[in-house]
């Protein structure tokens, strides 16, 4: 009987020990497979954060005056030049949001195009008047006939961020 007890318990430890290796193995895994962020806003992590395939499909599911906490990755497409105040993200099938961070309360780099980002806060679904096209068009450095060519107010994906990491 004794012999039986001793081999079960030195199984256990053998067994203990092995586990204990393997979690060590996958912490020192994870720790190499970390990626590196630039924080803005409110401090916030990348868990749980979906992709903008998935994100479109939340937009898609909203109507204007709808609103919708969310965290999600993409890659930007623009900044804004004049400040960093605002960005433009990439969605699937060549959409976008407009990003503007809460009460104008941090900025982005000015040099942050094609850097992968992951924002969170609200989304929503807006009427971009003329005059607010027109300011980001000029923003954006667009020329004078393409400004002039704003004449009605469109229908646009948009995101208030209270918290922005970008990729270093």
């Amino acid at each position: 009987m004794r012999k039986i007890a001793a081999i079960l318990a030195l199984s256990l430890i053998f067994i203990a020990c092995k586990n204990e290796k393997s979690n060590e193995e996958a912490e020192v895994l994870a720790k190499t497979n970390t990626v590196s962020y630039n924080s803005f806003g409110s401090e916030i992590d990348s868990e749980n954060a979906i992709s903008s395939t998935q994100a479109l499909e939340k937009f898609n599911s909203l109507k204007p005056g709808d609103t919708l906490d969310l965290k999600f990755t993409s890659k930007i497409n623009s900044v804004c030049k004049k400040k960093g105040c605002w960005m433009i993200l990439e969605l699937p099938e060549e959409e976008d949001v407009r990003i503007t961070f809460k009460d104008y309360g941090f900025f982005v780099p000015k040099d942050s195009e094609n850097t992968e980002v992951i924002v969170e806060g609200k989304a929503f679904i807006n009427e971009m008047s003329v005059k607010d096209q027109k300011h980001y068009a000029e923003d954006e450095g667009k020329s004078e006939a393409e400004i002039a060519a704003i004449t009605s107010p469109k229908i646009s994906r948009g995101f208030i961020a209270n918290g922005v990491l970008l990729k270093k």
